[in-house]
């Protein structure tokens, strides 16, 4: 990483804000079930994709470790990853403390409905957890392993490849653990049946390759603005240094 990328660390913070405020909104929303129509039934889905609330907000944390990862380097967004890993704890026991504390009588919230929406079930935090730590390093990885293959090139090609195989890996092992493995050899959660969980995948899948599809110009706007926002910062810095 040269040292110009550090001259504007605005982009560098807000790329991490922003993989952080998604990944965050992701937990939080996680509990609803989204239904989003198809205009064509498709085999195996159906007329409608069923979904968690928390993959909108998933697909974009996929968005900013690519742009990290292309701006900043493997290591670094690996660091990203890992620690964002280890932040779902602290998110988790804030929001069960928040639970388990006793609530005031006036409370606008009445603390039933507060944990139902909040706290969510075993079974889909440990799918969650663990589709999260698989799929985003095996983004990062794909990804600068492209890089080096196409020495620097077609960053669209490393944006789609990455970000599509580590969502598919991402929706089988969450759909998979959360609702058929530990719900029907753990006893956690409601079993679902096979079939269903087939659609399930399927069909979050086809709508995670289009977000896929749709951000690779996004990607490309992040990526040169925050380059050339570092170079112009870099060359003002150099201007500033020779005159002194």
């Amino acid at each position: 990483m040269s040292a110009d990328r550090n001259a504007w660390p605005v982009g560098r913070v807000a790329i991490l804000a922003l993989f952080v405020t998604a990944l965050v909104t992701a937990q939080l929303t996680a509990s609803k079930v989204l239904a989003i129509p198809l205009p064509t039934p498709l085999p195996r889905i159906g007329e409608t994709v069923f979904l968690p609330g928390a993959a909108l907000a998933y697909a974009l944390t996929f968005f900013a470790s690519d742009c990290y990862a292309e701006l900043y380097g493997r290591r670094a967004a690996q660091v990203m990853v890992n620690v964002g890993f280890a932040m779902n704890f602290v998110l988790l026991a804030l929001v069960w403390s928040t639970i388990l504390a006793p609530a005031a009588g006036n409370s606008p919230v009445a603390p039933d409905a507060f944990a139902a929406v909040l706290g969510a079930s075993t079974n889909i935090v440990a799918g969650s957890l663990l589709a999260y730590l698989v799929s985003q390093n095996w983004d990062v990885i794909v990804f600068h392993r492209l890089r080096e293959a196409t020495e620097g090139d077609f960053l669209w090609l490393r944006n789609i490849v990455s970000t599509g195989t580590s969502q598919a890996i991402d929706t089988v092992i969450f759909v998979g653990v959360a609702f058929y493995l530990l719900p029907t050899y753990a006893g956690l959660g409601s079993p679902t049946p096979w079939s269903v969980v087939v659609g399930l995948m399927l069909g979050q899948y086809l709508l995670k390759l289009l977000i896929a599809l749709v951000d690779t110009p996004f990607v490309y706007a992040v990526v040169g603005l925050v380059r050339s926002r570092a170079d112009a910062a870099a060359k003002a810095a150099a201007t500033a240094s020779e005159q002194n």
